[in-house]
């Protein structure tokens, strides 16, 4: 059967920096007038994954990762130093105008609405800048405005609106040409719950409505958890992971945690597991994932027990898991 050719489509991409290095001190500043020494930085080395059209991809890593470099250089705000990447059947490098109308990228600690006029205007700009026709761009604007709940706030000067709600306007003025692709770099970065919660639930609508490939980066692992059946993890510019979020979760995942509610809160549970946490009431033990059956077994066959509760290893603890890998998996 035919298969639809890959939204994004990376090979041995590569993107080498070369930084000036000196010694601290007047005669080696001097020195480096003359000869200037420099190393090469690795900050993307040789990845390759392709993203199907409609996926949801967390890309994943520490800061310094190589994330965000990658993205600018699918957006084509990058040229690479070596390999290949294609999205939607186009070089981004070359930044050609039937390619840009067909992307996004939103980076959360960065602005583009104009500060002293409201979104509304700034959102007229954009339509004039990508040459949106009237119709499709109200149909747009007034769809995004109604799905974030900001109909109150698009008259209002940017600068007088807090973070969370500025964000939102930015993903709306970011979407209103439709791109079949998104490249989200922490989108919800310094919003409380709420308005992280708000944008998730923006990305999955669009997601859905316009069967947009999307690319997100985040800290946050509840963007991760709500929004990505795919992960792919990268470190020191290397691919360590690729593949399911419940995939990963089972490959690195090496413990579970057993929340005891115990009749005697003084007792010791050491010999169970390690004691990972302690208070009034409830213990919690962390235990091998293939011993958590038998001693949940022992301590509920041993000692009279108020209640129990068996969790998973949180995404995080798993992702700095994935992160100590020196190999490529």
């Amino acid at each position: 059967m035919p298969t639809s050719k890959p939204s994004i489509h990376v090979a041995g991409l590569c993107k080498t920096y070369i930084v000036p290095e000196r010694e601290a001190g007047l005669v080696a500043t001097l020195r480096s007038l003359v000869r200037r020494k420099t190393r090469e930085v690795k900050a993307v080395d040789s990845i390759a994954f392709d993203i199907e059209p409609g996926e949801i991809v967390g890309f994943l890593g520490p800061n310094g990762a190589g994330k965000t470099t990658t993205l600018k250089m699918l957006s084509g705000l990058l040229y690479p130093s070596g390999g290949a990447a294609t999205v939607c059947g186009h070089v981004p490098s070359r930044r050609e105008k039937a390619y840009l109308s067909q992307i996004a990228l939103v980076m959360g600690n960065r602005n583009q609405l104009q500060w002293d006029i409201p979104a509304m205007d700034s959102f007229e700009l954009n339509r004039a800048i990508y040459r949106i026709p009237v119709d499709q761009f109200k149909r747009a604007r007034d769809e995004f405005i109604e799905l974030m709940e900001v109909q109150a706030l698009v008259q209002k000067p940017v600068r007088n609106l807090s973070l969370g709600e500025r964000m939102k306007m930015e993903i709306i003025g970011s979407l209103l040409h439709q791109p079949r692709v998104l490249f989200l770099d922490e989108p919800t970065i310094g919003l409380d719950v709420t308005m992280q919660r708000r944008i998730r639930t923006f990305i999955v609508e669009y997601n859905q409505r316009y069967g947009a490939t999307v690319m997100l980066t985040s800290h946050y692992m509840a963007d991760v958890e709500a929004l990505c059946k795919r992960v792919i993890v990268i470190h020191h510019g290397k691919i360590l992971f690729d593949g399911s979020l419940s995939g990963l979760i089972e490959r690195f995942a090496a413990y579970k945690t057993i929340v005891v509610v115990p009749e005697d809160p003084t007792v010791d549970l050491s010999m169970y597991g390690e004691v990972v946490e302690r208070d009034s009431t409830r213990i919690t033990l962390r235990v091998s994932k293939s011993e958590t059956s038998r001693v949940t077994s022992r301590l509920l066959a041993n000692l009279p027990v108020a209640d129990l509760t068996i969790a998973e290893t949180p995404i995080d603890a798993i992702i700095e898991q994935v992160f100590a890998q020196e190999a490529v998996v």
